[in-house]
């Protein structure tokens, strides 16, 4: 049976992704480029890590905030880090290209993919239940009207440690 989070269209896109660059890693992996310097064939190399880890970090953020219990500044943070690590699959690509790979096809797919899977991101981002929020006290992934110096009216709420265990 499968998980809520991988019948999202989002999710399936980002594994569409994660499959596509694997595909795509073992094509350059067995293409003959020609290096002038050795440090081209380890940029490269570092390339093709940098792709995968960012094709794999796009999945495991979505399934990890998928939950509509999950409060909004950790899905605002794990939309940033999905966010970056897709820009970065492009960034990656044109690496790609610079360091010699002439498929340019297999990259433009690629291109095309994120770009789909950008329009499904923004889509998902809206669902974002803003009211559901822990408030973020470094100040960046707050709802709107929310200060990383707001009272939190969840510290008006009196707790006492020794009831929390009793057993009545």
């Amino acid at each position: 049976m499968k998980e809520d989070w991988e019948k999202l269209p989002l999710f399936q896109k980002a594994e569409d992704i994660l499959n596509l660059v694997e595909h795509l890693v073992k094509a350059v992996e067995q293409t003959d480029i020609e290096f002038k310097k050795e440090i081209e064939a380890e940029m490269l190399q570092n390339n093709l890590h940098y792709l995968r880890k960012n094709a794999m970090i796009i999945p495991a953020k979505i399934a990890s905030v998928a939950s509509e219990d999950t409060p909004y500044d950790l899905k605002m943070e794990n939309a940033t880090i999905i966010r970056k690590a897709a820009r970065e699959l492009i960034t990656d690509a044109r690496g790609l290209q610079m360091h010699g790979y002439k498929d340019e096809e297999y990259l433009d797919l690629l291109r095309n993919e994120i770009d789909e899977f950008r329009i499904l991101f923004a889509e998902w981002v809206k669902t974002f239940d803003i009211w559901n929020y822990i408030i973020d006290r470094w100040g960046l992934f707050n709802p709107p009207g929310i200060n990383y110096d707001d009272h939190d009216p969840d510290d008006d709420i009196p707790f006492n440690q020794d009831n929390f265990f009793d057993e009545d």
